[in-house]
């Protein structure tokens, strides 16, 4: 059975790596670039001395510097790196729906099925060295972007945790294949026909992603908040990467003010008509700058609960899809 698998997938397998060999060509350059620009700006540094406490104002003003000069040279990997986000699906549709579709759309179920081979053990050596062959896959993936991205995150203000580029990194791509491999397997379980089954996967896989990442993710730890005056100096220090999910503007009594900004005099700062700051937006007195954030350090518990969840709504399809292999005529 086995071997028989590996003679129905090698082309698969093959065109598989050779995509991967193709992306890692294109990759490979570009992230040994933004390595040399990385230690020619000394990043390495200003992000070693932004982590310290009391960093002097004037080097917290070159190492600005220094990453929006790196972000605006490589800005254009934005879309790049949307594109990547896609591998896993790619992996599900061509992958995982055609495995159970692919054989009822034929015909060739009732061979399949009656050669001595049940269905049971059939579909646990299909499901389980496909899989194996997902993870496999989306170690490699997660590894060599997590090397790729690594200078980007390290100059954005957001980090790790920012969207998108947590989503590349990590062990959040393993759960992620295993879940769009399980998904195509289980749509071809209920839609016994290629096109249809991996419509519904990208459908599905989209959906569930946007869900979690939108409505799950910024609530797997109690977010926390902190207060400053809207006339000082500046915002307290807090470390660099944290996840900023909103912010605004309040009136002492807790009443938002503005909304997805915030606002910084001097003290005793005026306006150009010599108002108070902030009178234009009827601020009163003792109004004050609020944040709610999840902490930088929470990236790899975060990655960890993400997996998690991934890897058992797969696991969950995987058992359903077995069940249902069992009726299918």
């Amino acid at each position: 059975m086995i071997w028989l698998t590996w003679r129905q997938h090698r082309k698969q397998a093959f065109f598989t790596l050779l995509a991967f060999a193709a992306l890692a060509a294109l990759m490979v350059p570009i992230g040994l670039s933004m390595r040399s620009t990385f230690a020619d700006l000394g990043l390495a540094e200003c992000v070693r001395q932004l982590n310290e406490p009391n960093v002097a104002a004037a080097v917290r003003e070159g190492c600005d510097a220094g990453f929006h000069r790196f972000s605006n040279r490589y800005s254009s990997l934005n879309l790049l790196a949307v594109l990547l986000i896609t591998l896993p699906v790619l992996v599900g549709l061509f992958w995982g729906a055609p495995l159970v579709a692919r054989e009822v759309e034929h015909g060739t179920h009732r061979f399949a099925w009656t050669q001595g081979v049940g269905r049971t053990r059939w579909a646990l050596v299909k499901f389980g060295l496909v899989g194996a062959g997902a993870v496999v896959l989306a170690v490699g993936y997660g590894l060599g972007i997590s090397w790729w991205v690594d200078p980007l995150t390290q100059t954005a203000q957001e980090g790790r945790l920012g969207l998108i580029v947590f989503d590349l990194q990590g062990v959040v791509p393993i759960g992620y294949t295993l879940f769009a491999v399980a998904l195509g397997i289980f749509a071809g379980t209920v839609w016994k026909r290629m096109l249809p089954a991996m419509g519904i996967t990208l459908a599905g896989f989209i959906g569930v992603r946007a869900a979690v990442e939108i409505l799950a993710r910024p609530h797997y730890q109690p977010a926390r908040t902190q207060t400053f005056p809207i006339e000082g100096d500046g915002p307290p220090e807090i470390s660099r990467g944290n996840w900023i999910l909103t912010q605004g503007v309040r009136n002492p009594d807790g009443t938002m003010i503005a909304e997805d900004t915030r606002i910084q005099c001097p003290p005793g700062g005026k306006g150009p008509n010599g108002e108070a700051c902030g009178a234009e937006l009827g601020i009163e007195p003792g109004a004050y700058n609020w944040q709610l954030y999840q902490p930088a350090d929470r990236f790899w518990l975060f990655q960890g609960i993400e997996t998690g969840v991934f890897v058992a709504l797969a696991l969950l399809l995987l058992y359903v899809a077995i069940r249902r292999v069992r009726r299918i005529a």
